[in-house]
């Protein structure tokens, strides 16, 4: 038996930041990051904030945010007692954010209150998941937090806010999206409701990514990779992810590789291995994998008239892709040497296998499977 739920309320659409004004009196906490800040953009949220409201911001946050970051959010949460929370930002602040509130009301220092989420990258889904991700910045190691204590309340997706994503960051959260998708569809824990969200998120992708890339301000392909990015985290927070994201959570650290980039770096080597498609793991006597990626090659409509024409038919569009977003494609062109990588593997295999979402891979992998894997990433 499987439980699929969604808690979070989705405001889409133009103007959809309109839902702000709805709240009259309230004490609102609000984390995000400096560059928000420094750029202007949090104005076009607290101009939505009807003046009945107070409001402090939270603004020390900073990629990967380690639990320090987290601490001291708490402790200026509970200086401004709030009872309504707002997370505005990418990944980090949104992680931080659920962070606090989660540690903060198990310490009984924080309230309950209303949690809402207003995206500005289409990458991480997080403000429909029940998973957080903090880092230990002494042990360069990330601990996901995963409970459905924080699923937001709401999430406001508004494509106006992710126009000045710069190019760079647009192919770095757009992949982050795909290998979402991609995990939940092959996840040991798929069915029909997170196929169909993981199966519209890939098209998706594949027609609208290049052209957020090209061109920022075009609304229609910010606004798809928008509802992709909510889309596959819906998907993901039903069947969780797999070995893709359970070696990039420590390798990332490790080598200080942004997410999303370690996600697509890992891809194609992940997406072999876990279909069978070489011989350097052994043989793979569970096929559904591989059936499952020629189901994704049928629905781009490439050439998948057999399982390994359709997996090398499907690595090959994402390479592709890859290409066209001008992505690094080995870990030696992220400035990762092969002193670097013999230092970290083995702890990045025992991480990658202690990881909560490899759990949910569809091969069991070993240590020396993901050391192997490494080793081809580097040139």
């Amino acid at each position: 038996m499987q439980k699929v739920s969604f808690k979070t309320d989705l405001y889409i659409g133009q103007g959809a930041t309109d839902r702000l004004l709805d709240f009259k009196d309230k004490q609102i906490f609000i984390v995000t990051d400096p560059f928000i800040v420094s750029s202007g953009m949090i104005n076009a949220i607290t101009e939505k904030i009807d003046k009945s409201n107070t409001y402090t911001i939270f603004s020390d946050i900073i990629p990967d945010p380690p639990i320090e970051n987290v601490v001291a959010g708490i402790e200026v949460l509970n200086e401004c007692d709030a009872n309504l929370m707002i997370a505005i930002g990418g990944g980090s602040a949104i992680d931080a954010a659920k962070a606090m509130k989660f540690f903060g009301q198990k310490l009984g220092t924080v309230r309950a209150m209303p949690f809402i989420v207003i995206p500005t990258t289409s990458g991480t889904g997080s403000e429909v998941t029940s998973f957080s991700v903090i880092t230990n910045k002494e042990k360069a190691i990330k601990y996901p937090l995963i409970t459905d204590a924080i699923l937001p309340d709401e999430a406001i997706l508004d494509a106006d806010l992710v126009k000045s994503v710069p190019p760079a960051i647009t192919a770095d959260t757009g992949m982050d999206v795909l290998t979402h998708a991609l995990e939940a569809y092959v996840s040991t824990k798929a069915n029909d409701y997170s196929d169909a969200m993981a199966e519209k998120v890939i098209q998706l992708v594949f027609t609208y990514l290049e052209r957020a890339y090209k061109d920022g301000n075009d609304l229609e392909a910010r606004e798809k990779m928008h509802n992709a990015s909510c889309l596959a985290g819906m998907a993901f927070n039903i069947t969780s992810l797999g070995l893709n994201h359970g070696i990039a959570h420590t390798a990332g650290a490790k080598f200080k590789i942004p997410h999303g980039r370690m996600n697509t770096l890992l891809l194609p080597h992940v997406i072999s291995y876990n279909a069978g498609l070489t011989s350097d793991f052994g043989n793979n006597p569970d096929n559904r994998a591989a059936e499952r990626y020629t189901a994704i090659a049928k629905l781009l409509k490439m050439p998948a008239s057999n399982t390994r024409l359709g997996v090398r038919s499907l690595i090959n569009a994402i390479k592709q892709l890859q290409k066209k977003l001008n992505m690094p494609t080995t870990l030696s062109e992220c400035g990762v040497s092969r002193t670097d990588l013999n230092e970290h593997i083995a702890q990045i295999a025992e991480g990658a296998l202690n990881d909560g979402c490899t759990a949910t891979n569809p091969r069991t992998p070993t240590q020396t499977d993901v050391s192997a894997i490494l080793e081809k990433m580097l040139a």
